[in-house]
């Protein structure tokens, strides 16, 4: 199958999370070896970039990591690299500042829980067709409140006619939730704090700038937050 160029050939997957919501399943398994439909939940994540062509991914780890470095050793593709984040959890934007070294500028960068169907093209595509780095420090791949299954918060961001992100006001709904996917620039990470600390402190920073675009999924996307989302999320799979 063709494809258009990617962006990166590498990606970052964010999978060293405590899974709290998750439990009892995460009693004694990371979150990302969920099996939903028989299968882990990082592998949607990992054969999706396979799929797409996507070379490397970067896998982050603290919770039960050894459990989950057993189970990465046992892929072809993509080559894996571990982040390791046993001795601190460093969270989402403390997590790329660490595995930084190890990424290409961009790069993908995806949670390991998420699970989707892509609608015309592939969302790495989708993505790439999008990116300019000369415009954005990040692109988010965003999804409307109908395509996205298990969903019930009130949105994430607004996107104005140029593709720009804005947060959604308190108290207010907004029309688009983040997906967990995104094309990162080493830009984004510029003088990033030391330590643990969130993505949307980053973001923050490139909203006030105009440079955090956002493009909307074509396909659908499925909230596997907690074990109560299992069972729908299975059932649209089979009828897919």
């Amino acid at each position: 199958m063709s494809r258009s160029p990617l962006a990166s050939d590498a990606a970052m997957v964010m999978a060293a999370g405590l899974g709290k919501r998750m439990r009892p399943l995460t009693a004694s398994q990371p979150k990302p070896l969920v099996r939903v439909a028989g299968k882990a939940l990082i592998d949607y994540s990992l054969d999706h970039l396979a799929d797409a062509g996507v070379a490397r991914a970067v896998v982050n780890v603290h919770y039960l990591a050894d459990a989950l470095e057993a189970h990465l050793a046992k892929r072809t593709a993509p080559a894996i690299a571990i982040s390791d984040e046993r001795d601190l959890l460093l969270e989402t934007g403390g997590g790329m500042v660490k595995a930084r070294p190890l990424l290409p500028d961009p790069f993908f960068c995806l949670n390991s829980d998420n699970i989707w169907l892509d609608g015309p093209r592939n969302a790495f595509v989708e993505l790439s067709n999008r990116w300019n780095p000369d415009e954005m420090d990040a692109l988010l791949l965003l999804v409307s409140h109908a395509r996205a299954h298990n969903y019930t918060g009130k949105g994430d961001f607004h996107l104005d006619p140029l593709g720009r992100i804005s947060r959604r006001r308190s108290a207010r709904i907004a029309p688009f939730i983040y997906t967990g996917i995104q094309i990162v620039s080493h830009r984004l990470l510029r003088d990033a704090p030391e330590g643990p600390f969130g993505t949307m402190q980053l973001w923050q920073r490139a909203i006030a700038e105009g440079r955090l675009y956002g493009i909307s999924h074509t396909g659908l996307w499925f909230e596997v937050g907690d074990p109560g989302a299992i069972a729908p999320t299975e059932a649209w799979l089979t009828r897919a």
